[in-house]
C-alpha cells in the first residue's frame, strides 16, 4: 500500500484560489453588465400613464416628478417615503411652487423606508386608485433595481421607467471614488434583491 502524500503547497494553491477568484470574475462580469445597463436617456418621454410615481433621494426626482404632473403626463403625483412630519404644503413650498397649483393632484407616502417599501407603498396605493399604469422617477443609477421590485410587487401594472440624471455620478464612474462607491453598492443591493426574489419563488414552489 503506497503511503499517502499531500501535494506540494505549490500544487494545492491553485487549487485554493480557483473559487474566488472565478466569484470575483463572476462580480466584475456582472458589475460592468449592470453599470452598461444604467440608463442615460428617458426612452420613452410622451407615453402618458395614470400615475407618475416618485421615490424620494433627490430634488432632482421631485422636481422631474412635479415638471411630469404639470405637462399632465400623469393624473396624479405620489411621492413614497416621504418623512412624517412633511405634508403637501411643505413639500411644495420646498420644491419651490405654489401649494395651490398641485396640491390637487399630489398625494405622498409615508411608509416606506427603503425601495421594497416604496414598492409595496406604491402598490397599495395603485389598487385603492384603481391605476393600471405609472411612470417610474428615480435616479439613473437606482433605476434597475427600483424596477425589479416594483415589477415583482405589482406583476401587473405597466411601468414606465423616467430616470434623472444627478451630477453626483459621474459618466467614468470607475476614475471617481464617490460615484464608484455608489454604483458598486447599488449593484450589490441589485443582486441581493434577484437574490431574495428567487428564494421567495423557491419558498412558493418547493
Amino acid at each position: 500500500m503506497r503511503p499517502f502524500r499531500r501535494s506540494p503547497p505549490r500544487r494545492r494553491l491553485p487549487r485554493l484560489l480557483a473559487p474566488p477568484l472565478l466569484a470575483l470574475a463572476a462580480w466584475l462580469g456582472g458589475l460592468a453588465w449592470f453599470s452598461a445597463h444604467i440608463p442615460h436617456a428617458v426612452a420613452d418621454a410622451t407615453t402618458p400613464t395614470d400615475a407618475i410615481v416618485v421615490l424620494t433621494g433627490g430634488t432632482e426626482r421631485l422636481d422631474t416628478g412635479l415638471g411630469l404632473l404639470r405637462r399632465k403626463m400623469g393624473r396624479k403625483l405620489f411621492v413614497s417615503g416621504v418623512y412624517h412630519s412633511v405634508d403637501v404644503a411643505a413639500l411644495l413650498r420646498l420644491a419651490r411652487q405654489k401649494p395651490d397649483e398641485l396640491a390637487c393632484c399630489l398625494m405622498l407616502g409615508h411608509a416606506a423606508d427603503n425601495t421594497v417599501g416604496n414598492a409595496v407603498e406604491t402598490a397599495a396605493w395603485m389598487r385603492a386608485e384603481g391605476f393600471h399604469s405609472l411612470r417610474l422617477v428615480t435616479s439613473n443609477y437606482h433605476m434597475q433595481r427600483s424596477l425589479l421590485e416594483f415589477r415583482y410587487a405589482m406583476p401587473d401594472i405597466a411601468i414606465i421607467p423616467n430616470p434623472v440624471f444627478p451630477q453626483s455620478v459621474k459618466g467614468e464612474w470607475w476614475l471617481w471614488p464617490g460615484s464608484a462607491h455608489l454604483i458598486t453598492a447599488e449593484y450589490s443591493k441589485f443582486l441581493a434583491a434577484h437574490l431574495r426574489h428567487w428564494m421567495e419563488i423557491l419558498e412558493d414552489n418547493p
